[in-house]
Formats: structure tokens, sequence, C-alpha cells
């Protein structure tokens, strides 16, 4: 495909829904939309990962591996593209290396041409063995700075970061801005250091929670961005991704003329917002999309709200989400200001939640804040409040090896407990990162078969 000046990945099937209307898009609402954006031109297609795969399973009855399979055989024009947590591939702790190299390499065997690959912490030893196996399987290797504000993080830092993704393999880099606080004028400085210093292309990546992600993109254009990620209008703003229509014209007719028809984007758009409008679950799901600029106080990404107000809704405490917000840059700068991005996002909101209902600082500890302390998520980027350090800890020493060192191989077990259900590999992979949800899945999905089966016999 050849690329114009500036290109977009379309974030629709990904994160755009992720953002909006809590990953529950489902695949048959995908495969309407697929062959008109596949028309569009975009330089990729964001359709998996993330938090999709195990939605699909928790809460869609769907095999995540088969909805890539059908985008795959619809969309043949454009290259996809997915999120990976490095080590935590699409989970929320890390995983042994057995079950890096079998996810990576079926995906890329489904399809997946680009994988953007980040870690929470900004910690290269979690990227490492998914950088090899992405390279190995002949993906491409989008290395991924979770971009924070903090008084531990820096452009200088950002750079260093950058170098040691290059290190590995990338063949471009991301800033991805998940809680849409980078500046326009920040997002300058260190989109034009990272062209000039590391010499990959650069993509941006950014939520319109604040309102800037529009004005942040086009400084970052300015300063030599490649690759900016937008979403089809009816799924754009609050917080989503800018629109693509509006960039489009936005650029048209200037030295970043991205070179797409935005008049090509009008059937998916139209047919979008019918389904919306068709589909209770979605209206129902659907987030504010106005603009929120707590987020400029708090760091909080959109999803994480969303889970949060959840949270308290189930404990009947809706009413302290006030005293939680004010909670959470304290929880954060006591564990050593870790980047609000899954998992680090869900486990500082949850500690931040058990301080305020329950009355009393830290009277509860997480198991997750514990694992986190003890370092079995990697390595913070700064230093963790001693006292809460020796509350956890106690005076032993934290991990300081790679947090996938030491896992024994998960998939043998897999395999095993699949097999009774007549699973697949794929199926096997889908129980090494998510049992529970695996196992009900295909349970409904044998129970089926069993009953069209005994149809077909009577008939």
């Amino acid at each position: 495909m050849a690329l114009a000046q500036v290109g977009i990945t379309d974030t629709t099937f990904r994160d755009a829904h992720q953002s909006l209307f809590a990953t529950r898009m489902r695949t048959h609402h995908m495969l309407e939309l697929a062959a008109y954006l596949d028309r569009v031109g975009f330089y990729s297609m964001e359709v998996w990962g993330g938090a999709t795969f195990d939605s699909a399973l928790r809460y869609l009855d769907e095999d995540p591996w088969e909805r890539l399979r059908l985008i795959r055989q619809t969309v043949v024009n454009t290259p996809l593209q997915m999120l990976l947590r490095g080590q935590n591939l699409v989970g929320y702790r890390p995983y042994a290396d057995d079950v890096v190299d079998a996810f990576v390499g079926k995906m890329v065997e489904l399809g997946i041409n680009i994988v953007r690959v980040f870690d929470a912490l900004n910690d290269i030893r979690n990227i490492e063995r998914s950088a090899a196996s992405v390279k190995r399987f002949g993906a491409r290797l989008q290395g991924t700075i979770s971009y924070t504000v903090s008084p531990v993080h820096s452009v200088d830092g950002y750079l260093d970061y950058a170098r040691q993704l290059k290190d590995v393999g990338a063949d471009s880099i991301c800033v991805k801005d998940m809680a849409g606080i980078l500046t326009p004028y920040a997002a300058y400085e260190l989109v034009r250091r990272l062209v000039d210093e590391i010499g990959l292309p650069v993509h941006l990546h950014s939520h319109y929670t604040s309102g800037m992600a529009s004005m942040t993109y086009l400084k970052s254009i300015e300063a030599g961005a490649a690759v900016v990620d937008c979403a089809t209008s009816t799924l754009a703003m609050g917080t989503s991704q800018p629109a693509s229509e509006s960039l489009i014209v936005a650029l048209a007719g200037t030295q970043y003329d991205t070179g797409l028809d935005v008049r090509l984007i009008r059937p998916a758009a139209s047919i979008l917002r019918r389904i919306i409008d068709d589909t209770p679950e979605y209206r129902d799901l659907i987030g504010n999309m106005q603009v929120n600029t707590d987020v400029l106080v708090y760091q909080i990404p959109g999803g994480m709200m969303s889970n949060l107000r959840a949270q308290l809704r189930q404990m009947h405490a809706e009413n302290r989400i006030e005293e939680i917000l004010a909670e959470v840059p304290r929880v954060r700068a006591e564990m050593g200001y870790p980047p609000l991005v899954t998992p680090m996002s869900q486990i500082v909101g949850t500690q931040a939640a058990f301080n305020i209902i329950q009355g009393e600082r830290y009277k509860t500890v997480s198991n997750e804040v514990r694992a986190y302390i003890r370092g079995e998520y990697g390595r913070p980027a700064g230093e963790i409040d001693p006292a809460l350090r020796r509350m956890v800890l106690g005076g032993a020493a934290p991990v300081t090896s790679r947090p996938g060192d030491g896992l024994s191989p998960e998939l043998p077990a897999a395999r095993e407990a699949v097999a009774r259900f007549d699973g697949s590999e794929e199926d096997a992979i889908s129980h090494a990162l998510f049992p529970k949800e695996t196992e009900n899945y295909l349970t409904r999905r044998l129970a089926l078969r069993n009953a069209v089966g005994c149809g077909s016999t009577q008939a």
C-alpha cells in the first residue's frame, strides 16, 4: 500500500468501542463495516488485542480467534494491527514464555501484520520475549512508550526507553497517551526528538478525554509523526480517539495531506450509527461523549473510570467517587508513579477505593498491590513509599529478575484442560490466559454442538 504524507490507523474495531461501550461490539456488527473501512486506504486497522480478547469470552460468548479469522477474510487490503501488553499478552499478569510464543505465533498466522507492544511500567524486560516472538513470526514490531506525567518521568527518560525498544527490534515507535494528557507542545518536543534521535517512524495514540487530542495530533504531525490513531466519527471523541473524517479534512491540501477520501468512510459511519440505534446493549453502555477535564488532574483513563464506577455501583458506594478520585494520585505517588494503563490503572484504582470505603488507608492491601511491590509486575519508575514497602515486604527484598523468569510452561496443562471439550490449540492458548472464562465458553460451545448433532441424527 502506498503511504500518504500522514497515515491514519483506524481504531473502530478495538479501542474505540473499548473506550465508549466497554468492549462490547460483536463480531457480526464489525463484519457489516469491515469491507467499507478496508476501502478507505488506512495505514492499518486496529482490530484485536487489549480488552477485546477476554471480553469476547467473558461477555459476548464469542471466540476471539474466530473474530480475527473472519475479519482477515473480509479485510483484504489493509494491514491488521493489534495491541499486546508485553509479557502480560492480553491478560493482567505475566505469562510463561511458552504461552507468549504460542499466542504471538497463532495471531500472526491468522492475519495480524503489526503488533503494538507496550508495558505498563515501561520495563523493557517485559517487552523482550514478545518482541522476539513478533520478529520471529514475521510481523512488524511497534515498540510503545506508555506516556504519563510525574516527577520521575521526562522526555529524556522516554528517549532512553525508545532506544531500548529499537535495540529489541522495533520497526516503529508509538507514543501511547492512554489518558489523553499529552499536551500539544509537549507532544511536539517528544515527537521531534524521537524522530531526530531514534530514527524510526513515530506513531501517536491519544484519547479525546481531555479535549486536547486533535491539537496534540496536529502538533505531532508538524513535528514529524508518521501515523496517528483515529476512529470512525460515530465512535470518536469522548474517551475514544479523534474522528478520522475531521483529521482528513483538516490536513487536506497541506503538505501533510493523508490522500484519503473522507466520503469513503460515510457508509461505515452510517451503518454503525444504525447498529448503535438498533442495539439497546450498546446504547445502555455507551460512555459520555463529552470532554472531561478531570483527567488532567487525576490522569485516569476512560476505561479505568468506567470500571471504577461499575465497581462502586456494586458496592453501593458511587457517591464516594470524588473522594476516590482524589485518593488515586496519592496511591500512585506512594507506588512510585506507575503509568495508569492496564493493569496498573486497575490496581491503583482498586486500592484507592479500598482506602476510602474502609475508612483507613491500606487497612486492606490488594493482592495485586502486594505483587507489584514484590516486583512481580516489573520495575517501578520511582521509589515506593518506605512505609508501604515495609508493610508488604517486611524485611524481604523485592524480586529483581525479569517477571517472566521462573514461570513454568503453562501450555501443557492448558492443552490437557481443553481436551475434554474437544478443544483446539487456540482454545488451549485461551485457557492458559483465562481458564475460567474459557471453560465457561467451551462448555456452552460443546453443549450447542451436541444439541445440533442430536438434531441431525434425529432428522
